[in-house]
């Protein structure tokens, strides 16, 4: 276990832990544009909340940035086609999470120009029957143009755009601290698109009347530190009349300090209460891209409709960082980084923390894909041991919850003694399995015990 530079002095959050970084192979790498293919699959389901609602019909043509399915109540987004070509069908196929999906699946008209089509404007309450007709403008655009948090949670932006009634907000943060091992796909667009990210910064905090913005970035990404500094001094420079005051937070480096309630409580010394959310404490966090993403919509019209992902690990030829269109299926995507070696043993969307190991490759890149990680050697090859009591969970929980104790509940299907061990609380960042020296799959109990847990919550 080991983190980049020194470090000691700067901002943190406590407990955590300190994987191999393993970023060095893609860092440096400018982002590449990913060629178009033949076929997309877009899962309808490809954010937290209601899957969006299709719109089109099999043998229908649409056009590359077209609205190609609504927005299904609030905490829902549209869909966009990220091509322009045919509806070939509207199916259940293979999605990231391992489930079967509704999907939409688009052949591509390779005759036809790729250039983005003029955007569509909502017509209604968002998400039509279901939706708010009180949803304020900006809000909506950011729900029909289906951007979502681009930090792996797919989370929709719109939703923390609107504040509730009786709420305010005096604070915006964005997450630059990509914590998770391999990925550095964030860390190229602060670099790439500094002055975007800013100006997203911006156009957030005038949507919520938030005085006050940080930008957390871990120390190991130096360079996209001064990089965001220089864009945000040229933007003041160029905007004398703007509001509210920016601030770039280098960090320590240290997993998982992207989750929002451990970068809050590094960048700003504040504890989100248990149960509760940023808001309590009138602060909205948002990630870097998803920032970028919005100066792209309001600036140029441009839906979510292709995003940047690192595709790295020992077990490709190439690694690099790639901007690919939504609905590319993982094979295509590792066929244009030189395929996969033959030693390689296992593929995980995400990274090696937080990821989902994939049992096939067929399955598409959906808006929360921020990478394609290809091992030679699989996650957790040793066997599991008994439990020691040792209390390096403990210590490592950034929660201050008990992995070892939830485990011998989830073990033992004690559902209400889940509930009164905050088991709810977990995000499921991996840290305790990830320091457990007899391997047990500590998370994985855990979200089993989730599971126990809301049928109890909620009968």
């Amino acid at each position: 276990m080991t983190h980049a530079g020194t470090t000691e002095g700067l901002p943190s959050f406590s407990h955590g832990v300190h994987p191999e970084e393993h970023k060095g192979a893609t860092e440096s790498l400018p982002i590449e544009r990913m060629p178009f293919v033949s076929h997309y699959v877009l899962p309808l389901a490809q954010h937290i909340g209601r899957p969006s609602k299709c719109i089109v019909r099999p043998g229908q043509h649409v056009q590359r940035g077209e609205r190609i399915a609504d927005p299904n109540g609030f905490v829902s987004t549209a869909l966009h086609a990220p091509v322009t070509g045919t509806v070939e069908a509207v199916e259940l196929r293979p999605h990231p999470n391992g489930k079967l999906a509704e999907s939409i699946v688009i052949a591509i008209d390779a005759f036809a120009s790729q250039e983005m089509q003029e955007p569509q404007k909502p017509e209604g309450g968002a998400g039509g029957p279901n939706g708010s007709s009180r949803i304020d403008g900006f809000v909506r655009r950011v729900q029909e143009a289906g951007i979502v948090g681009l930090g792996g949670a797919a989370f929709p932006s719109h939703v923390k755009l609107q504040v509730p009634e009786g709420k305010k907000v005096t604070t915006v943060v964005l997450n630059g601290c990509e914590c998770e091992p391999y990925l550095t796909c964030d860390h190229r667009v602060m670099l790439e698109d500094a002055d975007k990210v800013v100006r997203g910064m911006r156009l957030i905090m005038q949507q919520l009347g938030a005085a006050h913005g940080y930008i957390g970035v871990e120390r190991n990404k130096s360079d996209a530190i001064e990089t965001l500094r220089a864009a945000l001094s040229q933007n003041d420079s160029q905007n004398d009349s703007q509001k509210g005051s920016i601030e770039i937070i280098a960090l320590q480096v240290k997993y998982p300090q992207g989750a929002e309630k451990m970068l809050i409580d590094a960048v700003l010394h504040e504890r989100v209460p248990a149960g509760g959310l940023p808001l309590d404490l009138e602060i909205v966090v948002h990630n870097v891209a998803t920032a970028s993403a919005i100066a792209d919509m309001v600036e140029n019209d441009t839906p979510l409709i292709e995003r940047v992902i690192t595709v790295t690990g020992d077990g490709v030829r190439r690694p690099a960082n790639v901007v690919v269109p939504l609905g590319t299926p993982i094979a295509a995507v590792l066929e244009h980084c030189g395929g996969l070696k033959p030693e390689a043993r296992q593929v995980i969307l995400g990274g090696p923390m937080m990821g989902v190991a994939q049992k096939e490759l067929d399955v598409p890149v959906v808006k929360g894909t921020s990478g394609i990680l290809a091992l030679t050697q699989p996650q957790r090859v040793v066997g599991e041991q008994p439990c020691i009591r040792c209390g390096r969970c403990l210590d490592a929980c950034p929660m201050f919850l008990n992995p070892a104790r939830l485990a011998q509940l989830v073990r033992n299907e004690r559902a209400e003694g889940l509930l009164s061990h905050h088991v709810m609380s977990c995000f499921e960042c991996a840290s305790c399995s990830f320091v457990c020296p007899s391997h047990i799959p500590l998370v994985h109990l855990i979200r089993v015990g989730k599971a126990m847990a809301r049928k109890v919550a909620v009968p």
